[in-house]
């Protein structure tokens, strides 16, 4: 077996929020949020919450950010599509653009410093207003390093209020990213895909439910971005070897590999690997499979991939 921390990956779908470590949160003044299993969603959603508001000045933005790309560098990650709530912490703070600002500055030093290059996508809880979403999609614009953004949350919430403000995402050349198929069905999917223009399906493990959805998803090499840690510990699947993962693969869909900020990245391959006995050649498929559905440039996908070549051709370590 091959050291996984070598295998040069693409990680697609981490809130940086939830990466926040232990002894941060703590110098930050408050308790690690715990790796166990939730009752609810919305007990998951407020115990993370309680993180974030521990996050106030430009420093302690930066800080987050600049110690993701040094834990992202150790794991083997080389590329990374972070995703930021900034409109929801400018609010908070009373400084619309600071939030955003300072973690682009960090995720530039980080980058300096570790090698990681990121791009940034904004979300927007489903469970708040149209007008802050509006602000997520000006953020967005006015800041080069974010590629786009997209909704998140409780599915429950429908995605339909949103669709004006995914149409002008769409018109301004931002990409859109959606979480759905996680905890809602098939429906939550198709409303990702029609009024939100997914380009890629955060979670999206719902898609099996329905054949003519999974057909539709295939063709169009719509991505899903698969969390398996964070599903177990949110109640989407009671254990991880009763994850759809081997299904979902089973049925041509384009399937990455990522975390949620629950884990790390190398530790869920290895999780995966262990779980489903999967060889270094499966795994290297995964990691293929998340820098081709990245937005990474072209010239840097190509060097992923010669480098997920040269760890699958080296000696096993």
């Amino acid at each position: 077996m091959r050291d996984l921390r070598a295998l040069p990956k693409a990680h697609l779908h981490v809130h940086l929020e939830s990466t926040v470590r232990p002894e941060t949160v703590r110098e930050l003044g408050g308790p690690p949020p715990a790796q166990t299993p939730f009752r609810t969603f919305r007990e998951f959603a407020d115990q993370r919450a309680r993180v974030r508001e521990l996050l106030r000045t430009s420093g302690d933005f930066r800080r987050i950010a600049v110690e993701f790309c040094a834990d992202e560098a150790a794991q083997g990650t080389r590329y990374a599509e972070v995703t930021f709530t900034a409109a929801s912490h400018g609010e908070r703070v009373g400084a619309p653009e600071m939030p955003l600002e300072a973690v682009l500055d960090g995720l530039a030093e980080g980058r300096r410093r570790y090698g990681v290059e990121c791009r940034v996508l904004l979300d927007h809880s489903r469970r708040r207003p149209v007008e802050r979403m509006w602000s997520t999609y000006e953020l967005a614009r006015r800041y080069e390093p974010v590629i786009g953004i997209g909704l998140a949350g409780d599915e429950s919430h429908p995605l339909a209020p949103f669709a004006e403000v995914c149409d002008a995402a769409r018109d301004a050349g931002l990409r859109l990213v959606h979480h759905a198929g996680e905890f809602g069905g098939p429906g939550s999917v198709r409303e990702a895909l029609t009024l939100g223009h997914a380009e890629r399906l955060g979670h999206g493990v719902r898609v099996l439910e329905d054949p003519a959805l999974v057909r539709e998803v295939r063709e169009r090499g719509i991505a899903l971005e698969v969390c398996p840690t964070s599903n177990v510990l949110l109640g989407v699947v009671p254990e991880l070897a009763a994850h759809p993962l081997p299904r979902l693969r089973e049925a041509g869909l384009a399937v990455t590999l990522n975390t949620d900020g629950e884990t790390s990245l190398a530790d869920e391959y290895a999780r995966v690997r262990d779980t489903f006995g999967w060889t270094d050649a499966e795994l290297a498929d995964l990691a293929r499979a998340g820098v081709l559905a990245s937005f990474a440039a072209p010239e840097l996908k190509k060097e992923l991939l010669a480098g997920i070549d040269a760890w699958l051709d080296g000696e096993a370590t």
